[in-house]
């Protein structure tokens, strides 16, 4: 459903936002985002010159390399374009941001290490969409199947005991119930899909009716 039509209006400026997740050879993964600003006027910057209409003001990318617990091990940011020459001089500070792992508190622990003065606003800002894309990424029906087949490459596939352990270990709550109104703890959704969450009126019948049964997400 499009939005409704607009009033006249001029375009003045257009920010990009483009997020990636790809699964690496070593059994890592890159979570890659890009920002970009530009202007549909030319206008002046001093240490650049005359900006042309379309060239970008911003034009900032950000790699987080991960383990399959969501732990960052590699960071590399860079600044192909800002409005100041210094703007770039801070990318190697998100390095930082090695050691933590992408959950709760993940927001927080990132302005507590560059916030301020200590990181560059636009790329601290990316990380919100790029921790997004990690979880959409990684948590995917598609990401466990090549998790499994690089560890039958590698010789590293777990042994069946190990297996049965692992699923029979209490699931964690997914990251995102009660972060959303269709993901509402009590909501239709959490029922289907997650039931052992679930906390609406019926959860009880709900859980003892699929006891014993393995309900996979869509993914």
């Amino acid at each position: 459903m499009p939005l409704s039509p607009p009033v006249a209006r001029q375009q003045l400026h257009t920010r990009r936002v483009v997020c990636q997740g790809f699964f690496r050879e070593d059994g890592l993964w890159d979570i890659e985002g890009h920002i970009t600003d530009e202007k549909s006027y030319e206008h002046a910057n001093e240490w650049r010159g005359p900006l042309a209409p379309g060239e970008f003001v911003h034009d900032m990318k950000i790699r987080l390399t991960l383990d399959d617990k969501l732990t960052i091990v590699d960071v590399e940011a860079v600044t192909d374009k800002s409005p100041y020459r210094m703007c770039g001089d801070i990318a190697p500070q998100f390095r930082k941001l090695i050691g933590l792992r992408i959950g709760g508190g993940f927001h927080r622990e990132v302005r507590a290490r560059l916030g301020g003065v200590h990181g560059c606003t636009h790329i601290v800002e990316l990380l919100g969409p790029v921790a997004t894309t990690a979880f959409q990424t990684i948590a995917s029906r598609k990401a466990q199947e090549l998790i499994r087949e690089h560890q039958v490459k590698m010789g590293t596939l777990p042994a069946q005991a190990d297996a049965e352990g692992a699923s029979a270990k209490p699931r964690r709550k997914p990251y995102m119930i009660d972060n959303c109104h269709a993901w509402a703890a009590d909501s239709e959704v959490v029922k289907r899909w997650v039931p052992d969450f679930y906390t609406g009126p019926d959860a009880e019948a709900v859980r003892a009716a699929l006891a014993g049964k393995i309900v996979e997400m869509e993914s």
